[in-house]
């Protein structure tokens, strides 16, 4: 016998433990080298773990749901496990045989979606390799999206007097750990503008099609406020600054969190050295995030640091906002829904497609003047977009 351990993998430093979802697996049964063992959440992620070998799980040490670190054996196996174990297990005798035929192999982002929302993956009819369950197999037995979200039994609740108690995730645990800790250790001020989107709706509107042609990508509404962002961050540093004790460290980088819905809720990918990216890679890499998200194959390193981040809540239909710090971040960036407005221009009052933008910031070390100028610098290159090209 020669047995190896499973264990879990490093976390980053800002990860202190995880929580083990359901595993794929029972002691006994046999493994191959690279198949996914188990899920395990973070605060930040959702991570497969793969087997290190091949052979037989002889013994599993952690059991789901419970809490583990970085480095910790949660199981054994033995490598030259053979015989009966190496063997599918017959099936119980008080269990027809028809449903133990019936379970197929569930991806993750399917598994962990299917839990939240109670559906037995076991009844879902797999579309993926090997008759495989993904994500979108169990969306479509799911409810409509705009209903609300799982797993709250909505008709239970709205008969009599009844309440339901549903367990946070660790990502949501965290997200509220993070907004009560912004809101109690930083000076948060919020300073508003607005933006008339016509110039940036028309140069879309005439490069669409080449753009998509040129580079296989649509061209969206957030390179443009990911470029503009940067373009006032180069001119006011100290809104891309942080602080750390008494120090104030001022990045020479420009790392721009982007806000991403997902399943498991709102999570910020990083762009690194945005400011070196073009239109095209920046819609590429948010197209690429989007899609990690909703299948949960975000990793650490994507959601690890940052400068700045954007939250653009307009994709909803939100109107104005004042969004919450992401520390140790000093600001971030809030952009809401393009609507036609009554504004005056020259004394004349004229229809415009306006964009109410938010800038909330660290009044510890970011003044109204710099705040305000900031914002403003966003509004004068989104209303002439030939100066993010120019970079004037």
């Amino acid at each position: 016998m020669a047995i190896i351990e499973v264990k879990v993998p490093q976390l980053s430093e800002s990860v202190s433990e995880a929580t083990l979802l359901d595993w794929h697996k029972k002691e006994g049964e046999k493994v191959s080298r690279d198949e996914n063992l188990i899920d395990i959440e973070t605060d930040k992620v959702v991570l497969e773990l793969p087997s290190p070998a091949d052979g037989v799980i002889v013994k599993i040490l952690k059991r789901a749901k419970d809490s583990v670190g970085s480095g910790e054996v949660i199981a054994q196996i033995d490598t030259e496990g053979k015989g009966a174990v190496a063997a599918p297990p017959a099936p119980k005798k008080d269990i027809p045989q028809e449903k133990t035929k019936s379970a197929p192999a569930v991806m993750p982002a399917a598994q962990k979606i299917a839990a939240e929302q109670g559906i037995d993956t076991a009844k879902v009819q797999g579309t993926g390799r090997d008759g495989r369950v993904t994500k979108g197999d169990v969306l479509q037995t799911s409810k409509p999206l705009q209903q609300p979200a799982p797993p709250i039994n909505i008709d239970r609740l709205t008969s009599g007097r009844p309440e339901q108690r549903v367990p946070m995730s660790r990502l949501r645990q965290r997200v509220a750990e993070r907004l009560v800790q912004s809101q109690s250790t930083a000076a948060i001020l919020t300073t508003f503008n607005e933006v008339n989107m016509a110039p940036v709706m028309e140069m879309r509107k005439k490069y669409q099609e080449r753009f998509e042609k040129e580079h296989g990508t649509r061209l969206g509404f957030m390179s443009f406020f990911v470029k503009a962002a940067v373009h006032a961050l180069k001119r006011y540093p100290v809104v891309n600054a942080s602080i750390d004790g008494t120090d104030i460290v001022y990045h020479g980088y420009f790392d721009v969190g982007v806000a991403v819905g997902s399943p498991r809720g709102l999570v910020v990918p990083i762009l690194r050295d945005a400011d070196r990216m073009s239109f095209a890679e920046i819609e590429k890499k948010i197209g690429e995030f989007g899609k990690k998200a909703q299948d949960g194959k975000l990793a650490l390193e994507d959601l690890t640091g940052g400068t700045f981040s954007i939250s653009n809540g307009g994709v909803f239909g939100s109107m104005l906002s004042t969004p919450i710090i992401n520390p140790p971040q000093s600001a971030i960036l809030g952009v809401h829904a393009t609507k036609d407005r009554a504004v005056v221009e020259n004394g004349q009052v004229v229809v415009r497609p306006m964009n109410y933008f938010a800038l909330s910031y660290d009044h510890r070390i970011i003044d109204g003047r710099e705040a305000v100028l900031f914002l403003v610098g966003i509004k004068e290159a989104l209303e002439d977009p030939a100066r993010l090209i120019l970079e004037i």
